[in-house]
């Protein structure tokens, strides 16, 4: 409980900002390309410190890591709740974000460790899929719930007394793991996250057409991948473990996940704005209209854990994106049509299923292709690639979406990019 919990405060940081941002935006005057950097702010640095953060915990111990994730994640929260302008917020976002990366493979090293035998393990995982998972159903209704009360600065609070209870939780000696000897190689790790926030940066000028500014931040952008390629390659310690990349379907489950949180948190950034501000919904209202898309994260895991116990995670991934394609298509096609909230809601049904099939299946499988000793590397890689899919569904759906007629066009993108991952997981796994 206490683990899955510290997952679900990270999860709950993502999602229940999402209907904060027409009160954010008005209280700190924020534009569009404001509102994305206070998301892809704590995404960005979320998504590059995981690749380390899994080595951390294998290294240092996976509940020492978790233990320093939580408490940092409820210290800047409080400070969040305070901040007082936007690009104060967006720097404490990004703190979040390094604490989040300390926390999350750290969580799934210590379950890769506590529970050893695969039945009992895919069990555990889709409980703790299940637990931190109703994060995202919990996210936009008690945001919106909260903003309507008391503003946006409440959003943040509710992580503190989160952090003193899953402290409380963890702290037995039974939550613990080994140490490991594999070094950390820092300035492969600054490349890749300077990397990923210039690329972000460019997605987000590119939507403003700002096209001096993103053809500056593309071309920075190669040069900080190819600095990153060439320490890799000199690298004894490299950021991305080769030998966990060398397993059979390893990349193309990597790709799957990126596709699900392309579509999911893009669209959790996309979707409030359109039924507050097209629609006239209250935060609270715009909130609830998301329970048909998060009340599966909270009901479908154990389901999908026993699919994968009996015929291994190969179906629920494909059926998870197969759904996730359809959800897409629905939204794209209500937005377009104009059609009442019926049909919206047909689309988020959909959404929600796939991402709850999906994911806990992606993460039996990677856990299961972990040498051992590296399951913090393994959650690292899988969450980092993840949050990578994350903050490009957020630029790229963000700044289609603030073109004329850019939501159904940016919902319709979501559909085509897991689609394109369904084919190409199918083809990979069928070939291996």
């Amino acid at each position: 409980m206490g683990i899955s919990l510290g997952y679900f405060m990270v999860l709950l940081d993502m999602t229940v900002l999402s209907v904060a941002e027409p009160d954010l935006a008005a209280s700190l005057h924020a534009s569009m390309a404001g509102l994305q950097w206070a998301t892809t702010g704590y995404t960005v640095v979320f998504g590059a410190l995981l690749l380390s953060a899994g080595a951390v915990a294998d290294r240092y111990g996976a509940h020492r890591v978790f233990r320093a994730g939580i408490v940092v994640f409820g210290l800047v929260s409080l400070l969040s709740a305070t901040a007082p302008t936007l690009p104060v917020l967006v720097a404490l976002r990004a703190v979040l974000g390094a604490a989040g990366a300390a926390c999350v493979p750290a969580s799934m090293a210590l379950i890769a460790w506590l529970y050893p035998d695969p039945a009992a393990r895919t069990r555990a995982v889709a409980a703790w899929a299940a637990i931190s998972g109703s994060a995202v159903a919990a996210g936009p209704v008690a945001g919106g719930l909260l903003v309507d009360l008391a503003g946006w600065r409440a959003v943040f609070l509710v992580n503190v007394p989160l952090t003193v209870l899953v402290l409380a939780l963890t702290a037995g000696r039974s939550i613990r793991a080994p140490r490991g000897d594999r070094r950390i190689h820092w300035p492969a790790q600054l490349a890749v996250c300077a990397a990923l926030a210039l690329l972000t940066d460019t997605l987000i000028a590119a939507g403003a057409r700002s096209w001096a500014h993103a053809a500056i931040s593309g071309t920075v952008t190669v040069l900080a991948g190819a600095v990153f390629a060439t320490l890799e390659r000199r690298s004894t310690a490299p950021v991305l473990h080769r030998e966990l990349l060398r397993g059979r379907g390893v990349r193309v489950t990597l790709a799957a996940g990126a596709a699900v949180t392309f579509a999911l948190n893009g669209n959790l950034f996309v979707l409030p704005l359109l039924f507050q501000r097209e629609h006239g919904l209250s935060a609270l209202t715009s909130g609830l209209t998301f329970l048909p898309l998060t009340l599966p994260f909270v009901l479908n895991p154990p389901l999908t854990g026993r699919i994968v116990a009996r015929v291994g995670p190969r179906p629920p991934i494909l059926a998870g994106l197969g759904l996730l394609t359809a959800g897409g298509t629905a939204l794209g096609w209500a937005s377009w049509a104009g059609a009442g909230y019926g049909w919206h809601a047909v689309g988020l049904l959909l959404t929600g299923l796939g991402v709850s099939f999906a994911l806990p299946a992606l993460v039996t499988a990677i856990l299961a292709t972990a040498p051992p000793g590296t399951a913090g590397a393994a959650g690292g890689l899988l969450n980092a690639v993840r949050q990578t899919g994350a903050t490009l569904g957020v630029a790229s759906m963000g700044s289609l979406a603030a073109l004329p007629s850019g939501t159904a066009l940016s919902l319709l993108l979501a559909a085509a990019v897991c689609a394109a991952a369904a084919v190409w997981f199918a083809r990979g796994t069928a070939a291996s």
